[in-house]
């Protein structure tokens, strides 16, 4: 893999990992900004074909998606399950 496509997919990784913990600290639209970055991501990886980026990111997005749901709606539950 060349290095420059290596380096851009590491940026998508820390910028949903850095919007992962801007959720998590209660910062004002780090849930827009969290779906922003894995909309990001997986547009790259769609259009680059990257399994392995793929791979990550059906790991990750789960887990995303119920820290968003969770603080939109904190009385309520997830609509989303994780296995």
């Amino acid at each position: 893999m060349q290095v420059r496509r290596r380096r851009r997919i590491d940026r998508l990784k820390d910028e949903v990992y850095r919007q992962m913990f801007r959720l998590e600290a209660s910062y004002p639209g780090a849930e827009m900004g969290l779906a922003l970055a894995l909309l990001r991501a997986w547009i790259d990886a769609d259009c680059r074909s990257e399994v392995s980026e793929q791979e990550w990111l059906a790991k990750i997005s789960p887990i995303c998606l119920v820290m968003i749901e969770t603080s939109l709606d904190p009385e309520g539950s997830p609509k989303l399950h994780l296995r």
